[in-house]
């Protein structure tokens, strides 16, 4: 597994398993079965409500907890300096741990809920820095953040973000929120990086796939690492996972590269950081 070296000298790898949507009995024999296949980093989140089945399948793994990258998120509702140590607190109790690879904070505080946006995010970020110092965080970073947010927050922040998770696939990879990542040293995580299956009717991905003999979801998480963003591709079949870690034994050419960065928009969740669905504060 290729890893990826973060700014805090924190290293990461460059593919992962995502676990939306995967709970319960299943979702446990999803992480065990991961791991056991090769992966060694696990995405989860508060609101996905499976921290316990992903701890579960952590220990069913029989791999050694130094070795498996664990990541989780706060939720949105539990943005703010208090109540960013709470929900960390109880993640962490979910998870089994006594320390965490990277903690991320799922959504930033917006214009629309928050009147002091700018402020809510700084608390929230003083508190995962404070985490970080007393060694209960290896690295934190953010998720669907883009430039105005984290512009906002470096006012304020002693410690750069190691990374920024956010919607990243063929068909919609945010270039102006990658370029400004790339220029302040933070790394990319890739959700949602085969398109919500949007890719596999795609004829330019079908061709490129064909020529060397891969699949369209190789191709697609060979187009994500080859630029040192970390995919967190979702299976829930050990066929599918050995799948999506064959992706390092070849390479996409310049032009190749170029096709794929050029695909009109396809798969977008159409989730963004300042269009929250719901208002919190009326």
């Amino acid at each position: 597994m290729q890893t990826l070296l973060l700014n805090d000298g924190n290293s990461m790898p460059l593919m992962g398993l995502g676990t939306y949507k995967s709970t319960g009995t299943e979702g446990q024999r999803t992480v065990a079965q991961a791991l056991q296949l090769g992966y060694r980093l696990i995405d989860t989140a508060a609101k996905y409500g499976n921290e316990v089945e992903v701890a579960r399948g952590i220990r069913e793994s029989g791999i050694p907890r130094q070795e498996v990258f664990v990541v989780t998120k706060l939720w949105r509702e539990s943005l703010g300096y208090a109540q960013s140590k709470v929900a960390f607190e109880a993640s962490l109790r979910q998870l089994g741990l006594d320390t965490l690879d990277l903690y991320l904070i799922h959504w930033p505080a917006n214009a629309r809920n928050y009147p002091d946006w700018q402020q809510v995010n700084a608390n929230t970020w003083r508190a995962l820095e404070e985490l970080q110092a007393e060694g209960r965080v290896r690295s934190i970073g953010v998720s669907n953040f883009w430039p105005a947010h984290l512009e906002a927050l470096l006012q304020t922040a002693r410690v750069v973000p190691a990374v920024n998770q956010l919607e990243f696939h063929p068909g919609y990879h945010q270039p102006e929120v990658v370029r400004y990542c790339r220029e302040k040293g933070i790394a990319l995580q890739a959700w949602s990086p085969l398109a919500r299956g949007r890719i596999f009717g795609n004829e330019v991905l079908q061709r490129i796939a064909a020529a060397h003999g891969k699949t369209v979801s190789q191709v697609s998480l060979r187009w994500i690492v080859q630029q040192q963003v970390t995919a967190l591709p979702k299976a829930s079949t050990p066929e599918r996972m050995q799948e999506n870690l064959r992706v390092f034994d070849f390479e996409l050419t310049d032009d190749e590269m170029q096709q794929i960065g050029q695909l009109p928009e396809m798969g977008f969740s159409g989730e963004l950081p300042d269009l929250w669905p719901e208002r919190l504060n009326g």
